[in-house]
């Protein structure tokens, strides 16, 4: 990607950017919730070590924006955590996180991919929910 942004997966120190980032924008429009701070507190026990993958788009060493691949079951992953610190929106970072989870996903065997986002609708696990989105993957 142009203006030296590439994405790298999860490094150990990246555990205070990956807070961050999804705190900046959660606390702008919502509240942090309980599964958030589960995540924040241990995202390598809580998404790594569960079959997940988490993403950063970096520039001079600066993590912009964040993305997780949450293993849901076999051959599913939820789109998680996906933040971009707001100095840098607008550059297209969403967007390629985007497509490195899908491509990420893809390689991992999934069939499914699922997000949800807002407020108050099960099944999502987040109160905030109430827009749902899945994208089936074909071989």
């Amino acid at each position: 990607m142009s203006n030296g942004i590439v994405v790298r997966e999860f490094e150990d120190r990246d555990e205070a950017a990956f807070r961050r980032l999804n705190e900046e924008w959660i606390t702008r429009y919502f509240k942090i919730e309980a599964k958030d701070e589960e995540s924040f507190a241990d995202p390598r026990g809580k998404i790594l070590e569960k079959g997940g993958r988490i993403f950063f788009a970096v520039r001079d060493g600066e993590a912009l924006g964040c993305c997780a691949l949450v293993a849901q079951g076999p051959g599913e992953f939820e789109v998680s955590k996906m933040a971009v610190t707001p100095s840098a929106q607008g550059l297209g970072i969403g967007q390629l996180l985007m497509e490195s989870v899908v491509e990420a996903g893809r390689a991992s065997g999934a069939k499914r991919l699922y997000l949800d986002t807002h407020h108050s609708l099960t099944p999502s696990p987040y109160e905030r929910a109430d827009v749902f989105m899945e994208r089936v993957l074909e071989d």
